[in-house]
């Protein structure tokens, strides 16, 4: 039997990174018939809970004579997906590669992101750990370029997210009704994320105000409600503090964190256009075809959009409300034809994403 190890920002803490497990479960297993999986998670209870894997483990938890046993037992050792590869964090992720690496274990990353990453010591890191990986996929062309501006040698490929493989879960009127959101009226859904380690051109709040006056606007000039999807749990804060600043919060209604990543897929359905900020939150409306406008905050947001064939806007630090409010304005009146570039363009860069887990794959089907 084949085993594989996936290690990532696992455990429940957001709805992409559970996104990015749950398809790369599908595809390793449609790929290596049998393999058994072992994810490195930060909530080992919460993976074992609601994904179909074999075994679990914390290795934020666990003392290394705990990892070094679970190491030794794979095949292959996956890193990613996601974007896990930044300042303060990259050593750490890196950790289990680097046990698997001195162990002899093929690694190899699985559609990761990389950046920001301007600190040399996690510069030095990442390098050399992805200097000894037996190949390396990454999901957008900046990632693709940090890697080999930092000195990177193994060739780097450029896939795309697996989420982009999921299916929606229907998110039926009911459902709606009991998280109290009506349906007699046109629904915008509305994504904010936290400043954090990830974000760190998000140095003030002015995007709340943004934010705010872009729900109004949407409630006023389209006659709908505003639906904040939370993609982590800070996310619900973030929204709230939108919500203080609008004119007619009454019109808006914010999303309990509670959902699986195909239940808000199938949420996107509701969804007149999706407005906001995080990658797949964006992500999952393109899936549907729903309409999407970002405020982008970092190289994959642009990258994503690029890869659609929609223009990227300036940064959320650097969009102004009027600006930004025309090109609402303008969407709405578009929708149909972003829908029928979303149709042409999605099925291509899920196309690539299929690619991953072969590629990533390779070492331990021809072992």
């Amino acid at each position: 039997m084949t085993v594989i190890g996936i290690s990532g920002s696992y455990g429940g803490l957001n709805l992409g990174d559970e996104a990015i497990l749950t398809s790369a479960i599908e595809q390793l297993r449609a790929t290596v018939p049998g393999v058994e999986i072992v994810v490195f998670t930060r909530n080992a209870e919460h993976t074992r809970a609601h994904h179909a894997v074999d075994r679990v483990l914390n290795p934020r938890e666990a003392m290394r004579d705990e990892i070094l046993p679970e190491v030794e037992r794979l095949d292959l050792l996956l890193l990613g997906g996601g974007g896990i590869l930044y300042d303060s964090e990259a050593r750490t992720y890196l950790r289990e590669v680097t046990i698997a690496q001195r162990l002899g274990i093929p690694t190899h990353t699985f559609a990761i992101g990389v950046g920001p990453l301007k600190d040399q010591t996690e510069r030095d890191a990442v390098r050399d750990g992805l200097d000894r990986m037996g190949g390396i996929t990454v999901r957008e062309q900046s990632a693709k370029r940090l890697i080999e501006e930092i000195g990177v040698r193994v060739p780097v490929e450029v896939t795309a997210d697996p989420a982009l493989l999921l299916t929606a879960d229907p998110f039926t009127d009911a459902m709606l009704a009991e998280a109290g959101i009506p349906n007699d009226r046109p629904l915008v859904g509305l994504s904010v994320r936290e400043q954090g380690a990830a974000a760190p051109d998000l140095t003030d709040a002015a995007y709340h105000q943004l934010l705010a006056e872009a729900a109004d606007f949407i409630i006023e000039r389209f006659g709908a409600d505003v639906v904040f999807v939370p993609m982590e749990r800070a996310d619900v804060r973030e929204a709230h503090r939108v919500m203080g600043r609008m004119a007619v919060p009454e019109r808006a209604h914010l999303l309990k964190y509670q959902y699986e990543p195909r239940r808000i897929i199938g949420l996107m359905r509701h969804l007149k256009m999706a407005v906001g900020m995080r990658l797949h939150f964006l992500i999952f409306a393109a899936i549907t075809g729903t309409p999407l406008i970002a405020l982008p905050y970092a190289s994959k947001v642009f990258d994503f959009l690029t890869s659609l064939g929609l223009e990227p806007r300036s940064t959320v630090a650097h969009t102004t409300a009027g600006t930004f409010l025309a090109d609402l304005d303008r969407l709405w009146d578009h929708r149909e034809e972003q829908q029928a570039l979303l149709r042409s363009q999605v099925p291509v860069l899920q196309d690539r994403a299929r690619r991953t887990a072969p590629l990533a794959t390779r070492a331990a089907r021809e072992g």
